[in-house]
């Protein structure tokens, strides 16, 4: 096989390969030890860390929808230092990079978990200040531009790590919202998460999900995810993430032709735990078929002939 370089540079954190997977859909990485080897993965997003132990929403927490699923699952996990203390020496077994969901109610928590890991051998912070599945924090932080500023800053001045924010697609213009994050101090971008969605049973004449409503991802959001990555792509100088309803190999391909510089694979591994290598093994194969040397000379070649 031609020696393609699948290495990528996500502005100070070097991955041997693009394919990452996606908090909150990958746990810490133990439960798929038996599908996969978490050695050939570029990156590792952990399920997402708040200061303390989370119990999250009460169910019903997941509906399927017709091209995807809806969740309000609201950040369950055991809090920051159960995963310092229990999870990451694990995950530090691979060679692969560890990147930190931390989720915050407050600018203050953002930092005080920030100052944590930052004593920590994870590689990277990944900032959520989109999630739409808890009631206080998340939304009210990814949505204004203002405060999307504060935040990254206030991150930022309170840990040396490398930084990547991670932006909603609930929002009036992506634009602003990355340029406000680029200019705090991010080191990268990763969009998009879910969008809020409702399903609702006619025959109890209720929503299906406990909390009314949820967070959709899946296959119905990468047509908006992969806008919004072009549009973000060519309004940042920073590198960007790709992800939102990556099913195959020719997903990821969308991504990248649209400004990526690597992807993240998210409910696809909730479908089949081999995904993400399936997709790795694809993207190196269409690199090859098309004659590529690298990965990164796929990245923002899409055209677009009317322009």
């Amino acid at each position: 096989m031609n020696n393609v370089d699948l290495s990528v540079d996500l502005n100070g954190l070097k991955l041997k390969n693009p394919v990452t997977v996606a908090s909150g859909t990958f746990g810490f990485g133990r439960e798929f030890i038996d599908y996969i080897d978490l050695n050939n993965l570029g990156g590792i997003m952990v399920k997402g860390l708040t200061l303390e132990e989370r119990k999250g929403n009460p169910v019903p927490r997941v509906a399927e929808t017709p091209m995807g699923m809806l969740n309000s699952v609201g950040l369950q996990n055991p809090g920051v230092r159960y995963f310092i203390k229990n999870e990451l020496p694990f995950l530090k077994q691979y060679d692969t990079k560890v990147i930190a969901n931390i989720n915050g109610n407050t600018i203050e928590e953002y930092c005080r978990i920030a100052d944590m890991l930052s004593k920590t051998s994870v590689d990277s912070l990944e900032l959520n200040i989109s999630c739409p599945n808890v009631k206080e924090g998340g939304v009210s932080f990814g949505r204004d531009a203002d405060m999307v500023y504060k935040v990254t800053k206030k991150v930022r001045e309170n840990s040396d790590k490398h930084l990547i924010v991670k932006l909603s697609p609930n929002v009036t213009d992506i634009k602003e919202i990355s340029l406000a994050a680029e200019k705090a101090g991010a080191d990268c971008l990763s969009l998009i998460n879910t969008l809020i969605g409702m399903a609702i049973n006619i025959d109890r004449e209720e929503t299906i999900l406990a909390r009314g409503m949820g967070g959709l991802s899946g296959p119905a959001i990468k047509p908006v995810a992969v806008r919004m990555v072009y549009e973000v792509f060519n309004t940042v100088t920073i590198p960007v993430i790709g992800m939102g309803g990556i099913m195959d190999y020719k997903d990821a391909i969308e991504f990248f032709l649209a400004g990526a510089t690597a992807i993240s694979i998210g409910t696809g591994n909730l479908i089949d735990p081999t995904l993400s290598i399936e997709v790795l093994k694809g993207i190196e194969e269409h690199l090859i078929c098309k004659g590529y040397r690298s990965i990164n000379e796929i990245k923002g070649k899409v055209n677009i002939p009317s322009k």
